[in-house]
This record gives structure tokens, sequence and C-alpha cells, in this order.
């Protein structure tokens, strides 16, 4: 595991251990390590978007179950760091095209796509007059390509590659309710990001009936205690377009040029004014280009990030650094 550093701000600290604990600066390690050095009771809002198992560059290497027990030891650690009646908020996407070898491949006509005249009743015909011969075979007598020949035959889009495993859209919440409720904390709400149609990453929307990736979650977790409502800490009209409101549809960050899976700074300005109180103690474990750093100390509140990239968190550094506190949002 990398070694832990501290990069260090203004410290403001808080706790009952012998040793003072600092906020306000950025961790470099990995978040079951860092978690564990925090206070107990001491965190107001922990908002995170985690690795989602779908390949991206810095997932590299990590099994499913891997990923499954990392995030697992994380939401099991916010069960002692989360003050009574804080939140543990959660943006997560489900995997698209988790892959299983169990499951059939995915069957398609794709009645006006085809790009060769050649019929599922030409192929059939092919093979009763040459029974001998085999797909490449097929394809040479045919004047088209094996693949063709396969598509026709098997009514196989071949999504994801001939030899490579099916896949299947697998839902995540449900583990995070789970692995939550079994160190005592609850799924209290949800939201929906509604986000910029993933076109990129829905190349296959057109040949069959899959829809375009064009929104993620967020899982809003609390830890038993009373909470503090207060209706003057936003704007009446906030309240009514988006406070109370299940649907946020907010832009993705046009440029990822720090972060891969960056999300928009106005995706954190909602969940730090609508959850902690304006005092609170907000923390980001998977912290990434520091978005959620930068916002929090903008909002005027204590803050703490958690990276395991040296680099992403030098980013992280320079980006929150310029962030001007205003403690009056």
């Amino acid at each position: 595991m990398t070694e832990m550093m501290l990069r260090g701000y203004s410290p403001a600290s808080t706790g009952t251990r012998k040793k003072r604990f600092s906020f306000n600066r950025i961790i470099v390690g990995d978040a079951r390590d860092a978690l564990k050095k925090l206070p107990s009771s001491s965190v107001d809002l922990s908002f995170w978007s985690p690795p989602y198992h779908v390949g991206k560059s810095y997932e590299q290497g990590r099994t499913f179950e891997q990923w499954q027990g990392l995030i697992r030891d994380v939401v099991a650690l916010h069960a002692g760091i989360l003050k009574p009646a804080g939140f543990m908020v959660v943006n997560i996407a489900d995997i698209l095209c988790f892959a299983d070898p169990e499951m059939p491949r995915f069957q398609a006509d794709n009645v006006n796509g085809k790009k060769h005249k050649v019929t599922r009743d030409d192929v059939l015909e092919a093979k009763r007059r040459h029974p001998d011969a085999n797909r490449h075979a097929l394809a040479e007598i045919l004047g088209c390509s094996e693949q063709t020949v396969q598509r026709r035959l098997e009514n196989n889009n071949v999504r994801g590659g001939k030899h490579e495993p099916a896949t299947k859209v697998l839902l995540t919440g449900g583990m995070l309710t789970k692995w939550a409720e079994a160190v005592g904390l609850y799924l209290y709400d949800r939201r929906i990001w509604h986000k910029d149609p993933c076109w990129a990453n829905s190349r296959w929307h057109s040949s069959s009936y899959r829809a375009v990736d064009e929104f993620e979650h967020l899982y809003v977790f609390w830890k038993p205690g009373i909470v503090s409502y207060d209706r003057n800490r936003l704007e009446a009209h906030e309240w009514s377009e988006w406070g109370s409101r299940a649907v946020w549809k907010i832009a993705s960050v046009r440029r990822n040029d720090r972060h891969e899976a960056e999300f928009p700074e106005s995706l954190v300005e909602r969940v730090v004014r609508l959850f902690p109180p304006p005092n609170g103690v907000v923390v980001d474990p998977f912290l990434g280009s520091g978005t959620t750093t930068t916002v929090a100390k903008r909002l005027g509140r204590q803050w703490l990030g958690i990276e395991i990239s040296n680099q992403f968190a030098s980013i992280a550094e320079r980006r929150t650094n310029a962030a001007c506190s205003d403690r009056t949002s």
C-alpha cells in the first residue's frame, strides 16, 4: 500500500484521542488506512465517488472481488467516523457491462442494419449443400465475412468480442445498502444525477434496445441520530428546484483533463449545502482531482481529502488551496 503522506493547510483540530487530529488537509494513501486515523464521531458528511469497476486506467489490476472488498471496507469504516445523524453520500453508477461467463450471449437480429444481403436462409442452404464446411469456408462460398455467417446462424451481435464472456447490467445500490446496514448505516434517500448522454460509452445502443448511459445515483446513508432540519439552509426557489427533487439535471464536466472521472462542482455544492450543518466536517476518501475539498472549502466547511495517487493529490492540493472560503453559503 502507498505510504501515507500529509499535505498541509492551516489545521483545524478536533477529536477526543490523545493525539489531536487536524482537518483541512489532504492525506495521500489508501482510504482504508487513512479513515482509521480519524477521530470517532467527527464527520458530518462523507461524500465520495469510488472506482466503478468499469475499466478506468486507475482501476487496472483490481479484480471484482477486490473492488467489492475495497468498497465494503470503506463503508464499514464510516460507522465509526460519522457523527450521530451524519450522512454518507455515495455517487456511483451501475456496472452496465459486467462480464458473466454463465450468461448466454445476447441474441439480436438487426432487421434494418444488415450490411450484407446474405440471409439466414442463405447460410442454412449453404450448410446443407456443404455439411463439412466451417464458418470460414461458408463465408468464402457466400462471399461474405465469417462474422456475418456467425451472426446469421446465431443471431449474435458478438458484443464485446466473439471470444469474450457475455455481459449484463449489475446494480450497485443493493451491494452498498447491504454493506451499510451491516454496520448500522441506513439508506435514507437516493437522488439521480441526470448528466449528459455518454455516447462514447454506449456504442452498442444503435444495434440493440439498450439505453444510452446518462445518469448516476446518489445514495444517501444515515447514521442514527437527531438530524437538524433547517429550512433556511436553502432559498425557497432552491428547495423547489432541487432540494426536494429526486432528479438533479447537472451537466457533466466538459473536459476531463484533470481526472478521467471528475464530477461537476455544482453536484458537490448541492450535497454539501443540503446535508451537513454550515460549520460541518466534509470528507472525501476517494478525492481524485479535489472537487469535494475545493467546494467544501469555498462553502466554509472543514474538509479532509484522501487520495491514493500522488499525481492526483498534487492536483487536488493546488486546486483546493486556490479556493476562497465563503462562509455565507
